[in-house]
């Protein structure tokens, strides 16, 4: 964003900025119950602290939600419970721990400047109005996010050929596993830790941490909580009679739900094999295989078998492998089966790393498509919840960064001294 040339794009960003900043605003003014899902989590540590059955809602005071998250995070979130005062207070609380995600995201393959900050900041915010979801809601979210955003930081660093044991990344690995056991669902996005530009078997040893982070909580879960560990599956499965249950087909702007749409708008209600079906397309369609191309595009076809090429490549061009590392995730991400409202502030997440490396056409697309749209849609009053702006515009701008250049091959690895030769014949390459 340096140089004259820019000033439509500065201008753009500000306007840009005041919309968020109006529309949050304006939801602050808005005398409305909010915080429920705060309320419910509280509720339900309370209820565990006394002996009650948390999913059981009957046993939750002021609620008639269930509560989602597995039986070890009763006890992990009873610090943030305690005394009331996150349920009074979690608006502030909340507004800091995004700003506290914008801080913490890392750049690509660049020194981090306070404007590129301040522009991951804007789009952690306004992207996809997911913040105002979540602001709203008190949804969890905001520590998934904030876990997200540390993840992220301690994976995306430069590689180097003497890092075998490299703690950070590992544990980076295993807090992004973490994550993904708060939501099942969102499991896949692990998958992405095979494109970071690293020797084959480092990153099969990432994943493998990844997946111990991830099953960590569900066997903490049924060796601990063993008397709760069914009356989770009920409350989320709907086997408890007479309340709120946690499913995958309730109403959310996720490409499952938009194939259930499909399907009952031909007549066809009940065929839940076709919804699938329709699923797994519009997912391969929209996501998996544009990015599919891109790489087949970018590995060629000369030098060995597809996985061969795949490392190779992905350790000769760093920075454009962290790049297509960030964008697999946020594609997995957008694939969920169940994505609520307020997961459209992790999603976002993932968005903020890649858009400062945009052009500046791309970023004033992004910017005007992903915050814009979606916040000028919520400032008219205009309900967002069961529609699909939200994955349209995640969709849209997720087309944009995948098409738009990625920064300059190699300079990451070079940047700390070595040639991405030394990495591979490091590793036995």
């Amino acid at each position: 964003m340096a140089g004259g040339r820019n000033v439509w794009l500065a201008c753009l960003i500000a306007l840009v900025a005041l919309l968020v900043f109006v529309n949050l605003a304006n939801d602050t003014a808005i005398d409305m119950n909010y915080g429920w899902d705060v309320r419910v989590n509280c509720a339900a540590v309370d209820a565990h602290a006394h002996g009650l059955d948390p999913y059981f809602v009957k046993n939750l005071k002021g609620t008639k939600l269930s509560y989602p998250y597995l039986p070890a995070t009763l006890d992990a979130f009873r610090p943030l419970c305690a005394g009331g005062l996150l349920i009074g207070h979690y608006r502030g609380v909340y507004l800091a721990l995004a700003v506290l995600c914008a801080l913490l995201l890392p750049g690509i393959g660049r020194p981090r400047q306070l404007r590129e900050v301040a522009l991951r900041g804007l789009f952690t915010f306004g992207a996809f109005v997911g913040f105002e979801w979540v602001l709203a809601s008190g949804n969890f979210a905001i520590l998934g996010g904030g876990l997200t955003a540390a993840a992220l930081a301690l994976l995306l660093r430069p590689a180097k050929p003497d890092d075998r044991h490299d703690i950070p990344r590992l544990a980076g690995a295993a807090l992004l596993g973490l994550v993904m056991s708060f939501k099942l669902v969102f499991c896949p996005v692990l998958a992405a830790l095979y494109f970071l530009p690293l020797p084959r078997r480092r990153k099969l040893v990432l994943l493998a941490v990844a997946g111990l982070g991830f099953t960590l909580p569900i066997l903490a879960s049924v060796a601990f909580y063993s008397n709760l560990s069914s009356s989770w599956l009920l409350a989320i499965s709907g086997g408890i009679p007479g309340q709120h249950s946690v499913q995958i087909e309730e109403t959310n702007p996720s490409l499952l739900l938009l194939a259930q749409s499909i399907v009952d708008h031909v007549g066809l209600p009940d065929s839940k094999p076709l919804v699938f079906a329709i699923y797994a397309l519009a997912a391969g369609a929209f996501v998996l295989a544009p990015l599919g191309w891109l790489l087949l595009r970018a590995i060629g076809d000369v030098g060995g078998s597809l996985p061969a090429r795949l490392d190779r490549w992905l350790i000769e061009h760093p920075e454009a492998a962290m790049r297509i590392t960030v964008l697999a995730m946020y594609g997995l991400y957008l694939c969920s089966p169940r994505l609520k409202e307020y997961a459209f502030f992790e999603l976002a997440i993932y968005g903020a790393v890649l858009i400062v490396d945009l052009p500046a056409a791309a970023l004033a697309a992004v910017l005007t498509i992903g915050v814009a749209v979606p916040t000028l849609v919520s400032l008219a009053g205009l309900s967002i919840e069961g529609n699909f702006i939200q994955i349209a515009v995640a969709l849209v701008c997720f087309w944009i960064m995948l098409r738009a250049p990625s920064a300059a091959p190699g300079q990451v690895v070079r940047a700390a001294g070595i040639e991405p030769a030394q990495l591979l014949r490091a590793e036995g390459f």
